[in-house]
Order: structure tokens, then sequence, then C-alpha cells
């Protein structure tokens, strides 16, 4: 089979399991049905979908198949309305349509990141920042967020050639639940962050072995990933028990980082609250950070490590 049809492949996967997910959970009541008698299935039938979005029953069973190529915005909005799809999933859904058709031209080599952008990470004195890829692999930080994260930073998960991965590091480091204040909210938004990011570049090789490696290795992962729920957006609190610190709960968010066309990273911003304990503390980090030899150690790996370098 060739490498097309391989991605077309898993992009009607994707399509299939998303659009079912999602019709599940819409009783008829919701969808202002009348109900009568038992119904075998969760949700709300294929042919009640049909009927809503004013489309034929075989039209939305293709559908459901996961052929999307080729639907328009249209009827998608329509198909997004029936399921009751807030904003985030209504944007995913057309990610997926457009994810399903051929590419024009091959992907180019994912640039290094520019001098400037760690030059904006180390002003950012009073925040922990760092800039990660689409499956959430660390390739900039500044002193502070090397701090907050030294457990991660020193995880085994890191790869042999310095790659450290937040994803990794939440379901195959057991002292990650240790470190989360609350494992289980971090789970689930680094899980729908990642399927959204599969969704959008279903031919990504390196998103491809992640899910692969944590699908067979975390029965949490695998729960998760299966739910088909997406996030694009990250933001909120985070809670960290830190072994110098202690616990901090700070605010969270994450902003689309344009490199070059068709290629995204994202800034993440973890900052305390003005004048809180949080932020003492976190100022305890920032001094401890520029004592420990951490922030040299750290830098150095990032600089090894193939195609995350930035220019000094």
């Amino acid at each position: 089979m060739s490498d097309h049809g391989q991605a077309s492949s898993g992009n009607r996967a994707d399509v299939r399991e998303f659009l079912a997910s999602r019709r599940a959970r819409i009783s008829p009541d919701q969808a202002g049905l009348p109900v009568a008698g038992r119904r075998r299935v969760p949700g709300l039938r294929r042919e009640e979908v049909a009927m809503l979005a004013g489309v034929s029953v075989d039209w939305y069973t293709r559908l459901e198949k996961g052929h999307i190529r080729g639907v328009s915005q249209e009827v998608l909005d329509s198909v997004a309305r029936v399921l009751q799809l807030d904003d985030e999933e209504r944007i995913y859904l057309l990610d997926l349509a457009r994810a399903s058709r051929p590419a024009r031209r091959a992907r180019t080599a994912t640039p290094q990141l520019p001098a400037n952008v760690q030059w904006l990470l180390d002003s950012m004195t009073g925040s922990a920042a760092m800039v990660t890829n689409a499956r959430q692999d660390v390739l900039a930080t500044n002193p502070l967020s090397r701090a907050l994260y030294a457990p991660f930073f020193s995880s085994a998960t890191t790869l042999d050639d310095g790659r450290a991965n937040l994803v990794r590091y939440h379901f195959l480091d057991p002292g990650a639940r240790d470190f989360y204040g609350d494992w289980n909210l971090t789970a689930d938004t680094l899980v729908a962050s990642l399927r959204t990011e599969a969704g959008r570049n279903p031919n990504d090789a390196g998103t491809r072995d992640l899910v692969g490696e944590l699908t067979t290795a975390s029965a949490d992962f695998r729960t998760r990933w299966n739910t088909h729920d997406i996030l694009i957006h990250p933001r909120g609190a985070k809670i960290f028990r830190h072994p110098e610190a202690g616990r901090l709960t700070l605010s969270y968010h994450a902003l689309d980082l344009p490199i070059s066309t068709g290629d995204t990273r994202h800034l993440c911003v973890c900052t305390a609250e003005p004048g809180s304990p949080d932020e003492d503390r976190l100022s305890l980090l920032a001094s401890w950070a520029a004592t420990s030899g951490a922030d040299q150690a750290f830098s150095a790996a990032i600089r090894s490590s193939p195609g995350n370098s930035t220019p000094s």
C-alpha cells in the first residue's frame, strides 16, 4: 500500500470514530425528537442525524464511514449543528476534512527555531515559558521553566537524542503522579491536545510513533485516546508538587507560535497570581535555577538535539 493510501485510511478511521462517538452522546430528547419505545443504540440513529442535517441516509452513512474528502463546509456545519459540537469540535471536524485532501507538495524539513524565540523566552523572567511542537516535544525553555519542570527534564523517559516529551513523561514515568497535583486533569489535557494535532496532520510519522508507543505501554493513555476528546486552546490552572518549592498552583495558557508556512509551534506560559504565596515560591525557583547549574545542562541537551537547536 502506498503512503498516500495509508494516510487516507488512517484519516477515515479518525473521522468514523469521532462522528460515531459524538452521535452516541446526543439523545433524541436533546435533539428535539420524540422518543417511542426502547432503543437498541445509544444516542441518535444515523437516519435521525441525516434527517436533521438535511442529507440522505446513504450520504451520512458514507460520511460516518470516514469518506469526508470533498464534503463542503456548509454540509459539515449542518452535521456539527445536529451533533451539537462545540466550537473546538467543529474546528476539529473541518481540520479532518482538510487533512483528507491529497498533499500538493511534500513537507519540507522542520525548520529550526529562530534565535529571537529564545530571546523572547529569556525575557519572561517572572513566568515559566517553553516552546513545544505538535506532539509535545520540548524545543526551548527559559530558566524558570527548566527549574519548574526539573523532575520532567531529569526523567528517564528523555530519549537518547535529548528529546524530552511531556506526554511520554506523563504516562510512562511513575514520578509524574507525584509531580502533578491533578494527574488526571493534566492527562486529559495532554491527550486531547495530541488527538487534535494528529487529526490536523495524520501523516506526521513522529506523532504516529508516539501514539503507537503510548497506546501499547499505557492503559491510561489508551482509554483517553479512544474517547476522541479534543482541545485546541489549552488553558486553565495547573497544580505542581515541586521537590524544592512545594505545592504551586499556576495559571497557564498555550498560544500558537507560527515559525513558517505549515509549521506551528506552541508557546506555553505558566504564571502565578501577583502577590500570592505561589508567586513567592516561583521567585524562589528562579533563584534556585540561577545557582543550580540545571540551566546550562538543559541548554546543552537542547542544542544537541537534531532539528531543535537554536542559534546562539
